[in-house]
């Protein structure tokens, strides 16, 4: 059995005892691994030191280069002075536990008594193993009861706004410029009936996305069957009515909706024809 010996000095502890911290660490750990010789217990050469750095955090060289070793298959067990040593938070120590498990390589801590050796120190961890996914569980559906009780006061919980609006503490906002565009196409769509072609006219006046991109006839279409434009949100396929300012009518929504119902969306293909664009004109 490889055993790779890992330490950990935090950065608060006298910057003096650093050297002896980590080597009485390291001390008592050889001795532990050597009483084990009979088990064929053996240690690995490599050193496995992380000096100033915080339990805190995964993000430590010694553990890295230590976590690299095992998923090259060179270490077969781990062994710490102290739990805390490997990590000071739960949710950390258990991951890094999955880490171990799934790879086939045991964990000692030699002054707790914890050991994945044994049959007590397997059940210790399946213990905290199902706490940590019942936490996950529960936080999972806090977060679902959450999203449902903040869309139905009409808050904004699906990642960027749509293009026409702007995010304030999760409530849409009309964005002046973009809104006017989003209007604009809804009243070009009943004369052109080719979100290809709307696209064509917004990349030809200089428009763009909310990423700097040129327009196409997908983006238009979309923006033509989102209900949000006229003042709806939706949550888990029902409707359901916004706190936020539409920027389309009624009349304007239902008109496009018609044209696209009967045109069967032939519009959205259109934009790769060759053709003179049309400009686009505020009617």
């Amino acid at each position: 059995m490889r055993c790779a010996i890992y330490t950990r000095k935090s950065a608060d502890e006298a910057i003096d005892t650093q050297h002896s911290s980590i080597e009485t660490q390291r001390n008592l750990c050889e001795k532990y691994v050597a009483s084990q010789a009979g088990e064929g217990w053996v240690i690995v050469p490599t050193r496995y030191d992380d000096l100033g750095a915080s339990g805190g955090s995964l993000k430590r060289s010694a553990l890295t280069r230590l976590l690299a070793d095992i998923d090259a298959g060179l270490v077969d067990v781990v062994v710490v002075y102290k739990i805390d040593r490997l990590s000071r938070s739960l949710r950390d120590f258990l991951n890094l536990m999955e880490v171990l498990n799934d790879r086939g390589v045991t964990f000692v801590s030699i002054t707790q008594s914890f050991s994945t050796t044994t049959s007590v120190g397997r059940l210790t961890l399946n213990v905290l193993l199902s706490f940590a996914q019942f936490e996950r569980e529960l936080m999972g559906e806090r977060r679902k009861d959450w999203i449902a009780g903040a869309r139905m006061r009409g808050l904004w919980t699906s990642g960027p706004a749509p293009f026409g609006y702007a995010l304030d503490n999760l409530r849409l906002v009309v964005h002046p410029e973009r809104a006017e565009l989003v209007r604009l196409v809804f009243r070009a769509f009943p004369r052109t009936r080719s979100a290809g072609t709307i696209a064509d006219q917004l990349n030809d006046a200089g428009h763009r996305n909310r990423f700097g991109r040129t327009f196409d006839g997908r983006t238009v279409k979309r923006m033509l069957t989102n209900r949000v434009y006229r003042g709806d949100l939706k949550y888990r396929g029902e409707l359901i009515a916004g706190t936020h300012e539409a920027i389309i009518t009624e009349a304007s929504w239902r008109r496009a909706q018609t044209i696209l119902a009967a045109t069967g969306g032939a519009g959205l293909h259109s934009w790769q024809r060759d053709r003179k664009p049309q400009h686009l004109t505020a009617v």
